[in-house]
């Protein structure tokens, strides 16, 4: 058997960290580090802006919220979509990803964007917050998904929505759809509509 060229040893090796990064954080799920802010920026099949809009069903003048919106990469259009009168909220962990997403507020010119900082298992609103919310590659960085699925129950009135996505696609912490399924049902959600063919999807529950 022949040795390896040099391309192909680092390939390997490569592989081997990101098996290890995906273990490790399956293990102990973590939010997107900062450093890495710019992954979230990467197109992903099936969990588009115009497709998170469309199953999100945002209405203007509505308010909405967002878990772990990174540094914004579906916020500004589903933003939009609530204008005239709504607004969008922003919840994340990482101080610095809401200072990079209002950075870029600020440039675009977007003022119904609310940042806010804190657990998703303990979500610092009022019972009956929120007309819809959503979590893009979110979820599964969460430790203890059935409370922060159990706290989104609280804040969203009856009737709202609430949109997961998830892709497999550079992400160890994906959560597949029959898992996302029990879990929001558990938590009082009924399961609505999904979209994407295969692994990578978006799911949208009803709180009745």
């Amino acid at each position: 058997m022949g040795r390896l060229p040099r391309w192909g040893k680092v390939a390997a090796a490569g592989g081997v960290a990101l098996a290890g990064v995906t273990i490790s954080q399956r293990v102990k799920p973590l939010p997107c580090p900062y450093a890495l802010r710019w992954m979230t920026d990467i197109p992903r099949p099936y969990l588009t802006r115009r497709k998170v809009v469309e199953i999100l069903e945002a209405q203007p003048g509505e308010r909405a919220l967002e878990v772990g919106p990174g540094p914004g990469y579906h916020t500004f259009a589903v933003a939009e979509r609530l204008e005239p009168g709504g607004e969008l909220h922003v919840f994340d962990i990482q101080q610095k990803m809401l200072d990079a997403l209002m950075q870029r507020a600020a440039k675009r010119g977007v003022d119904n964007v609310v940042p806010r900082q804190g657990d998703a298992r303990r979500l610092p609103y009022a019972d009956d917050s929120f007309d819809a919310a959503l979590l893009v590659t979110v979820l599964g960085e969460i430790p203890g998904q059935e409370a922060a699925l159990r706290e989104l129950h609280r804040v969203i009135r009856a009737g709202g929505r609430v949109v997961v996505g998830e892709t497999p696609a550079l992400d160890p912490h994906f959560v597949r759809f029959p898992v996302l399924r029990r879990r929001a049902e558990e938590a009082g959600f009924r399961f609505e509509h999904r979209m994407g063919p295969g692994l990578a999807f978006l799911a949208r529950f009803r709180r009745d």
